[in-house]
């Protein structure tokens, strides 16, 4: 890898060195180039405020996952109306007619992309329930192959040999989840899992490199993952430090930040690493498709019930993750509370929440 100018590369020091760089750049381009403040503001409450146990919530069950989530109010009105031509829309409050933004990249869409990562998350953790049954497998490019539409065909083609390889061998027919992610050097990697309704036969990693035939595969275990969801949607967002191409570091590296983060290895062993959190989500092109199922993947299921009937549907569960903000939609002179909370069924000793 080629270090970032004057900073050593060499062992921890050259990390650190490196990520203090990168940190102290970032953070004095950010001071320079201020937003003005958005139409909606997020205030996170430090106190979770006590919830009546009749009032309605919003439960979400995605297999080991389960989350309840409460809105004090609920905005029913339209609050824009598209326009003929689809470039511009109208204010419904005030009548101000704005020019619809077009993003260059997901990232610039920040909610889209909360929308379709916590997607992602529902529908891995709805249908990834007893990792014996799932192969994860990376699919790699030896080329720098930046093409999506070849991307997707690759896949394409893949997927049919694979399953006519699994019919063979009387595996079954396994479902499958594949998420795209691009590389800091501009090549595109494709996450997989594939489901099996029984445990998980035994492929070795030559047979899957030969029906892939475009590079390098890579096999990881999930044996210590219990929200393999939470775990799979970091891989594609945040980058490791070791992968950042310098001579594009100030687009990949726009609003990130190094943190350590546990991961696994090959061997399904938690190690240590540097990474750029939300770096990779710089590379995605605005609306791609970043998900794609086949289709015996179920979707998660949500239901209206009081919080009364939510606590005996969590019982015994153990709460991972807990939140609570005041939306406040400066426009239409709206706010309201949110709270959510997350409970896992299997919980392990090992950390990877949402």
């Amino acid at each position: 890898m080629q270090g970032a100018p004057g900073a050593r590369t060499d062992g921890c020091l050259g990390v650190a060195v490196g990520s203090l760089l990168i940190n102290l750049i970032m953070s004095s381009y950010y001071q320079k180039n201020e937003k003005k403040v958005k139409a909606t503001q997020f205030e996170k409450l430090d106190k979770i405020p006590v919830k009546n146990p009749n009032i309605l919530v919003k439960v979400t069950e995605m297999g080991n996952i389960i989350e309840v989530q409460y809105m004090s109010r609920r905005n029913t009105k339209q609050t824009v109306k598209m326009l003929e031509g689809g470039e511009q829309f109208m204010v419904c409050s005030t009548g101000e007619i704005k020019d619809v933004e077009h993003h260059e990249t997901r990232k610039d869409n920040k909610k889209g992309l909360y929308r379709t990562f916590a997607n992602m998350r529902a529908v891995i953790n709805t249908n990834v329930t007893d990792v014996s049954k799932v192969r994860w497998c990376t699919l790699t490019y030896a080329e720098n192959m930046t093409d999506t539409k070849r991307l997707y065909e690759d896949f394409r083609m893949f997927n049919q040999r694979f399953q006519y390889y699994c019919k063979q061998q009387g595996y079954g027919k396994p479902e499958y989840i594949v998420m795209m992610e691009p590389q800091g050097r501009g090549a595109w990697h494709a996450h997989l899992l594939y489901i099996w309704q029984e445990k998980a036969p035994f492929i070795p990693n030559d047979t899957f490199s030969k029906l892939w035939g475009h590079g390098f595969v890579r096999i990881k275990k999930l044996d210590n993952v219990d929200n393999v969801g939470a775990y799979l949607t970091a891989y594609l967002g945040d980058m490791e430090l070791s992968e950042v191409d310098w001579q594009e570091w100030q687009k990949i590296t726009r609003g990130a930040k190094v943190k350590q983060v546990e991961m696994l290895d090959d061997n399904g062993q938690k190690v240590t690493k540097p990474v750029l959190k939300g770096a990779r989500l710089n590379l995605y092109p605005a609306n791609f498709n970043m998900l794609r199922c086949s289709r015996g993947i179920k979707r998660p299921v949500e239901k209206m019930m009081s919080q009364a009937e939510a606590n005996k549907k969590v019982l015994g569960a153990t709460k991972t993750f807990e939140t609570a903000v005041k939306l406040t939609d400066v426009e239409n002179s709206f706010d309201s509370v949110l709270i959510k909370e997350q409970y896992n069924t299997k919980r392990k000793k090992c950390q990877y929440d949402v």
